[in-house]
């Protein structure tokens, strides 16, 4: 096993090191940020001494070298916008983020995972053709069309729930969190929504597919005919074979709700490194945007990673072809 995770472990180091250069490459030559940083009546002197100071004549292998060891020490430097430091920023505006990820996570496993089953097991029923109608809506629609018409059915008609930001935050040491409170909660309820119902709907789907491919096989035919209850039938023998996708799916799942909820984030104009990477963008905030590129891309090697280990752990196939 250590020989596996350590392979893995170079693989993440290449792909990281891959995410640095086109990361590094893409926003270095994306604009001028010294435009967005000084006035119309800025002298070209004023303009030099500050492209001086960000070290943006230097050449490109210089600046490169140190953006590395930047990175490697979790430093992007200074915004260009906010003359602040980046990674400040990115701490501030990221327990908002994990927050919606982690009540999108627990929406789209929680109830994809249990409609999975149910649409497998009774796949005739008009309950389960209800329920996969249903789910296009989080296929077919876009993210930002979802988030709008439930703000306006819950927000600006029944007005139940806010239409944007974020309420009820408490302090917690440096973690700040609107997961205690009430209104924190009625905040977040919305685009937690949004966000997982296309994640929702494709684990949804493999499920239900996984769970009629292992029904049809041999040896659930042979539990059924030993007397195996219908129940240890279904989860302690079926469920159990669907596991390596959807591990892939969960893995993928929460890495994807990072990266959509940039969407999702700006209908609701909810505090986290989504916005801040789109307000960057608007600005060529040169720092925020790779800073957020290289922490999503860590994030997915991440996830990655940890999804190849449950893949070790669960599947013997892999351990003995290893």
């Amino acid at each position: 096993m250590i020989s596996f995770i350590a392979k893995r472990l170079a693989q993440s180091l290449l792909v990281m090191a891959i995410v640095s250069a086109v990361s590094f490459s893409l926003f270095n030559f994306v604009g001028d940020p010294v435009n967005n940083m000084v006035g119309q009546d800025a002298t070209r002197e004023q303009r030099l001494e500050i492209r001086d100071k960000l070290g943006l004549d230097d050449p490109i292998i210089t600046q490169y070298s140190r953006f590395v060891g930047n990175m490697l020490k979790a430093e992007f430097g200074l915004s260009y916008r906010i003359k602040r430091p980046v990674d400040d920023l990115i701490a501030e505006r990221l327990p908002a983020t994990l927050e919606l990820v982690f009540v999108s996570a627990v929406i789209s496993l929680f109830f994809g995972i249990i409609l999975g089953i149910y649409t497998g097991i009774k796949r005739n029923s008009w309950i389960s053709r209800v329920i996969l109608s249903t789910s296009l809506a989080g296929v077919s629609l876009p993210t930002f069309v979802i988030g709008i018409g439930l703000i306006y059915l819950f927000a600006v008609h029944l007005r139940w729930l806010p239409s944007s930001g974020r309420s009820g935050v408490v302090a917690l040491g440096w973690w700040k969190t609107s997961l205690i409170t009430l209104e924190g909660w009625r905040s977040i309820i919305l685009p937690a929504i949004t966000l997982s119902l296309f994640q929702l709907t494709l684990i949804l789907r493999l499920v239900r597919a996984e769970m009629m491919e292992v029904m049809r096989t041999d040896f659930i035919k042979f539990a059924r005919a030993r007397g195996l209850s219908e129940r240890a039938i279904n989860f302690r023998h079926a469920l159990r074979n669907t596991l390596v996708p959807v591990i892939t799916i969960i893995g993928l799942n929460i890495g994807g709700l990072v990266a959509f909820s940039v969407v999702t984030e700006t209908v609701f104009q909810w505090p986290g490194t989504g916005l801040m990477f789109i307000q960057a963008v608007n600005f060529v905030d040169v720092p925020i945007m790779a800073a957020y590129l290289v922490f999503v891309a860590l994030l997915f090697v991440i996830i990655n990673l940890i999804v190849d280990i449950l893949y070790f752990v669960v599947d013997p196939r892999i351990r003995l072809g290893g």
